[in-house]
């Protein structure tokens, strides 16, 4: 597996990766709809008038180069950068219609239903099962301790460790190797029943066999979730996604299904980026 974020050679032989076969969820709809989002920090504007539509039960990657505005739109939609001081954004978000941005959404149980995935694993200093179970705790979701288990029990079988640790969950979810923190902090996500699941470089701390099976994993909740995905590895966008945007300082340049985006892009940059020629 190529390294995460090396450009292909600078050849006259330069190819776009080959984009796999998906089978898209018929009759999905929307999701998230933007509409002429900007992002600033404090003077620094960040994101320039982004507008899309993402759909649901499919996986949308955001491509493009360091620093062009991938992760700070992902975090758009959640509401992270309100943690951000000096950091505002406008525009419209919808989730479902609603305006994450309203006075009336408190941001908390927004990000509770918007789960996030960071590119370095990051499990509670807590057991596997408390890492999972604290969510629905707190959100009241379980009512007694059997049904917290089963919660528990779900979410780490959609995420395809259960079989793994279903004799040790009372160990630290530290104690678990990098991939099987992913796929636990995936199980955390899960648990509290999001809209979304966003994952800004998810596999980027991984090795190729960790990320190969955070890959199918991903395939496998896309069936059930609206996903977005913040990547550097064109070869992984195009092996997981059905959707894809290609960002470039601070500007969505093109968006559209990522088998016309890797073989028939529309916009010279595009062309560019896909083939190494920058980035």
């Amino acid at each position: 597996m190529a390294a995460e974020g090396n450009p292909l050679p600078h050849d006259t032989q330069l190819r776009p990766p080959a984009v796999a076969a998906h089978t898209p969820v018929a009759n999905a709809g929307v999701k998230i709809h933007c509409q002429g989002v900007s992002a600033f920090y404090g003077d620094k504007q960040a994101l320039h008038d982004i507008s899309i539509d993402i759909p649901d039960r499919a996986v949308t990657a955001f491509i493009g180069p360091s620093g062009c505005g991938k992760s700070t739109f992902l975090r758009c939609i959640n509401r992270m950068n309100d943690t951000i001081p000096g950091a505002r954004v406008t525009g419209r978000i919808e989730i479902d219609g609603e305006d994450v941005n309203a006075r009336s959404v408190d941001p908390v149980v927004l990000r509770s239903r918007v789960g996030m995935v960071f590119q370095k694993p990051n499990p509670f200093p807590k057991s596997i099962f408390e890492n999972v179970a604290y969510g629905p705790r707190i959100h009241g979701l379980a009512n007694g301790k059997a049904e917290l288990e089963a919660i528990v029990e779900a979410s780490l079988k959609k995420a395809g460790l259960w079989d793994e640790v279903s004799d040790r969950l009372h160990q630290s979810g530290s104690s678990l190797s990098g991939g099987q923190q992913q796929r636990l902090v995936i199980a955390r996500a899960i648990a509290v029943q999001p809209r979304v699941i966003l994952m800004d470089e998810p596999c980027s701390a991984l090795d190729p066999i960790a990320t190969a099976r955070i890959e199918e994993l991903i395939d496998e909740l896309r069936r059930q979730y609206c996903i977005v995905i913040v990547t550097h590895s064109m070869a992984q966008a195009a092996r997981v996604s059905q959707r894809t945007a290609f960002f470039h300082l601070g500007q969505l340049v093109e968006q559209g299904s990522t088998e016309d985006i890797f073989t028939n892009p529309r916009e010279k940059r595009t062309q560019d980026y896909i083939t190494g020629r920058f980035g």
